[in-house]
C-alpha cells in the first residue's frame, strides 16, 4: 500500500466543517487524509488503512472517542492517538491516557500546535512486536509507547507478513517460537520485502533455537535478545538501530 510522503491520518468528528477544515489543512501539506463521522465507519476504514495519526474527537453520538481508541488499539496498535476535546479537564486527561492516547488537545483547536503535535507523533519510529504472548505484548506495547516509540503487534505468521507487507518499519521484533508459523520466515519475508529494515530476534527457548540463530545473523539480523528481557538492553538495542540513540 503506498503512502504520501507526509504520512497518513484519520479524523474522526461528527461535526463536519472539523473534518473537512482539518481535511483541508493536512491535505495541502502532502498528508493522506481520511474523515469519518462516527466510530463505526472510522472501524471501517481502519480495517483496510494502517494510518500513523488518529485525531478522535471525544463527544460523538455513539461510540465516543475513548471508546473507539480501545478499538483501534486492537486492530492497529500502531496508530498514535490524539483526542479532541471541548471538556479537556484532568480526568478527562487521565482517561485518554491510561487507555493509551498519546496526547489530549482541547477544543477549539489551536491549528499551529496540532500541526507540532502531528509532526512530534510522525518522527516516532515504527516498530513491529512479532509475538504471540499477548501479556509480553501489551506491556511491552506501554513500555515503548513511554520511551516515544509507535508499535504494531502481530501475534502469527500470517499477520506479520501481512502486516510487512502494508508499511516500512524501521526496526521488527521477531520471537522466532510462534504458536502459528515460524519466526524466521517472518525474517524472510522482511528480508525480501523491505531488506533495509532492521530485525531484532526474540526468544525464551534459548536451547531449542538456537540453532535457528547462528544463520539468521548471518542472513542479517542485527541483534538476539532473550526473555525476560533485560528491558535496559532491548530499549539501547531498539535506540541504536532506530538512531535514537544519536537524537
Amino acid at each position: 500500500m503506498s503512502q504520501s510522503i507526509g504520512g497518513s491520518i484519520l479524523v474522526v468528528d461528527d461535526d463536519v466543517d472539523n473534518c473537512r477544515n482539518v481535511f483541508d489543512v493536512f491535505t495541502d501539506l502532502g498528508y493522506r487524509v481520511d474523515t469519518a463521522q462516527n466510530g463505526e465507519a472510522a472501524l471501517r476504514l481502519i480495517q483496510s488503512n494502517p494510518y500513523d495519526v488518529a485525531l478522535l474527537d471525544l463527544k460523538m453520538p455513539g461510540m465516543d472517542g475513548l471508546e473507539l481508541y480501545r478499538e483501534i488499539k486492537l486492530r492497529r496498535s500502531g496508530t498514535v492517538a490524539i483526542i479532541i476535546t471541548a471538556y479537556a479537564g484532568s480526568a478527562t486527561a487521565e482517561r485518554a491516557l491510561a487507555a493509551g492516547a498519546w496526547r489530549v488537545m482541547p477544543k477549539p483547536m489551536d491549528i499551529p500546535e496540532l500541526l507540532g503535535l502531528v509532526g512530534e507523533a510522525m518522527e516516532q519510529p515504527l516498530v513491529l512486536l512479532v509475538d504471540d504472548d499477548h501479556d509480553l505484548c501489551t506491556n511491552l506495547w506501554e513500555v515503548l509507547r513511554l520511551h516515544g516509540y509507535r508499535t504494531c503487534i502481530a501475534s502469527d505468521e500470517p499477520e506479520a507478513v501481512e502486516r510487512i507487507q502494508e508499511r516500512n518499519y524501521q526496526v521488527i521484533l521477531i520471537d522466532l517460537k510462534l504458536q502459528v508459523g515460524e519466526g524466521r520466515r517472518v525474517f524472510d519475508a522482511a528480508q525480501a520485502v523491505t531488506p533495509r529494515t532492521r530485525t531484532i530476534l526474540i526468544t525464551g527457548a534459548r536451547t531449542e533455537i538456537e540453532h535457528h540463530i547462528g544463520p539468521l545473523v548471518s542472513k542479517g539480523a542485527d541483534a538476539v535478545c532473550y526473555k525476560p528481557f533485560d528491558m535496559p538492553q532491548l530499549l539501547a538495542a531498539l535506540d541504536r538501530l532506530t538512531g535514537k540513540a544519536g537524537v
